[in-house]
């Protein structure tokens, strides 16, 4: 398994958090970070970089520069630039100040859970869209799928527009 960690991880169990840079990831880092300084554990910010052929064009839109560049590169940009805007709405916050980074490829319900069994986390949070209807029954939501495969607690958060958080 190849670990791309941008600070080298706490041996103390931490908090991980799994992003894919929309309104509900940045939600979930928002509530992950807080939860971690005041639980005082280390945080972890995940982010899996998913199969193109599943989300075409996901990080060509999200990039401005077009250039060719890994995509690996790409979302590592993306990863690093999320977590600095969330840093500077939070400046005081301990754990995203000293907050690890791991960026993963593969498809994400089944690197989540290799991650979580890896790191051994006491808690995953996540973002979910809460999708209803036929669209859901169809595709499946990904949090879900984390939620019934994970072995630790997980957190699925909304962002504020589409309600809370829910366990």
């Amino acid at each position: 398994m190849n670990w791309d960690m941008g600070k080298k991880a706490s041996s103390k169990r931490g908090l991980l958090v799994a992003v894919d840079f929309s309104e509900h990831s940045r939600a979930a880092l928002e509530f992950a970070a807080v939860q971690a300084d005041c639980m005082g554990v280390p945080l972890h910010v995940l982010h899996v970089v998913h199969d193109p052929g599943e989300m075409p064009g996901y990080y060509l839109k999200m990039v401005k520069r077009k250039r060719l560049t890994r995509i690996e590169d790409m979302a590592g940009e993306l990863l690093t630039r999320f977590l600095d805007e969330i840093r500077k709405r939070f400046p005081s916050n301990k754990a995203l100040k000293e907050a690890s980074t791991l960026l993963v490829v593969g498809l994400p319900v089944t690197r989540i859970i290799e991650v979580v069994k890896q790191l051994e986390p006491v808690q995953l949070v996540m973002g979910s869209q809460g999708r209803t209807g036929l669209k859901h029954l169809m595709l499946g939501s990904k949090a879900e799928q984390v939620l019934r495969l994970c072995p630790i607690p997980v957190t699925i958060v909304k962002s504020p527009t589409h309600g809370g958080a829910t366990s």
